[in-house]
């Protein structure tokens, strides 16, 4: 994935603000995308407003914000999320056309201060992302605040009772894996879901009947959800 399109330098730095609001009206953006047609239909719609200036390659990483544009969040874009949150300079921005509540958790723990559906990203929703972004605001769908808080809420809960069987027992990659043998997927659809390899299906799912000591899926999955798990 690499940053395009090159656009005018904002002439007095990365981002000013709009006088007396406290607010960037104009911020540089880098646009990584590993798919062209994804990544010029994002770059046509924000190189015909004022208040984004595009980066190129050579000046990606100034860029007040990074916006990666992808179909799911697999290992390959998790790798690049991580990379781009060592540069203390940009922020994150992610549209997605697919993000469940395991990858939610997954992009935010590689720094991802801002999610859009790709269904939503017209002209005037991606500007508000960037223009957000610079200003250190974070952005999420309803539903997957609410699915954030929700989680939010059972480590919340797992503090208070740390011998009780929480979410802190699972991963949110076993606890996605689970649910998915719940709903009677095999190890090929899993890994077609959620853009894991069937080997690493196997080995997730191999370590959750291990380290709990079950005897073998199906006993896992009434295990997370006797206990409010998955």
């Amino acid at each position: 994935m690499s940053a395009v399109i090159s656009r005018e330098p904002d002439p007095v730095g990365l981002w000013h603000r709009a006088a007396g609001s406290g607010r960037p009206d104009r911020a540089t953006v880098a646009v990584y995308a590993a798919d062209p047609i994804l990544r010029v239909g994002v770059v046509q719609q924000l190189r015909r407003r004022p208040e984004v200036d595009l980066l190129d390659d050579t000046d990606a990483e100034r860029a007040q914000v990074s916006l990666v544009v992808v179909d799911n969040v697999d290992d390959d874009v998790a790798a690049l999320l991580h990379r781009l949150r060592i540069n203390t300079v940009t922020r994150t921005g992610l549209v997605v056309g697919t993000l469940g509540s395991g990858g939610l958790q997954r992009v935010i723990e590689c720094g991802v201060a801002a999610v859009l559906r790709r269904t939503e990203a017209d002209q005037d929703h991606l500007v508000h992302l960037v223009l957000a972004i610079a200003n250190g605001e974070g952005v999420l769908p309803g539903d997957l605040l609410g699915t954030l808080l929700t989680h939010v809420g059972s480590l919340q809960r797992s503090q208070l009772d740390p011998r009780g069987p929480s979410l802190s027992t699972l991963t949110t990659r076993e606890a996605d894996m689970l649910r998915l043998v719940s709903e009677g997927l095999d190890t090929a659809e899993i890994a077609r879901k959620t853009a894991y390899s069937e080997r690493t299906v196997k080995n997730v799912l191999h370590e959750i009947t291990t380290r709990l000591q079950l005897r073998n899926r199906a006993h896992a999955v009434g295990y997370a959800l006797r206990n409010g798990l998955i």
